[in-house]
């Protein structure tokens, strides 16, 4: 299951509740987590532009995304930011897939060199036969 480090930052009205009565988040974010068919591996909290660092465990990005949405739409977050985390393993994937594409990416304005240029050409027929 992929994991995400979620990143939200608490409005001024949700840090003003917490200070009258604080009551247990990681709790709820771990309901929260399970209801959408994932997990909370933990939470960390700091005072300042960033409010809440949660790493989960989730089904997918759609359902992170959703995830993201959802306590956004309340108003307790003024923003909440996810990304996806990698092993050491799916890095390696990462960059070797990178290496091979980036024979092939053009920088926008960049002559295209005669030899790319009749390989997708070449491509280009044996794809719209």
């Amino acid at each position: 299951m992929p994991k995400y480090l979620a990143v939200g930052s608490y409005s001024t009205a949700t840090w003003a509740r917490l200070m009258r009565s604080m009551d247990d988040r990681i709790s709820t974010a771990r309901n929260f987590a399970a209801a959408l068919g994932g997990s909370l591996e933990c939470i960390y909290w700091e005072i300042g532009t960033r409010s809440v660092y949660a790493i989960v465990d989730m089904p997918d990005s759609a359902t992170m995304a959703a995830a993201a949405a959802a306590v956004t739409q309340t108003g307790a977050f003024k923003s909440v930011d996810s990304h996806e985390l990698l092993t050491q393993d799916q890095l390696s994937s990462v960059l070797a897939l990178a290496g091979d594409v980036s024979k092939i990416y053009r920088v926008p304005g960049q002559p295209v060199a005669p030899e790319v240029e009749s390989e997708s050409h070449a491509g280009s027929r044996l794809h719209t036969g």
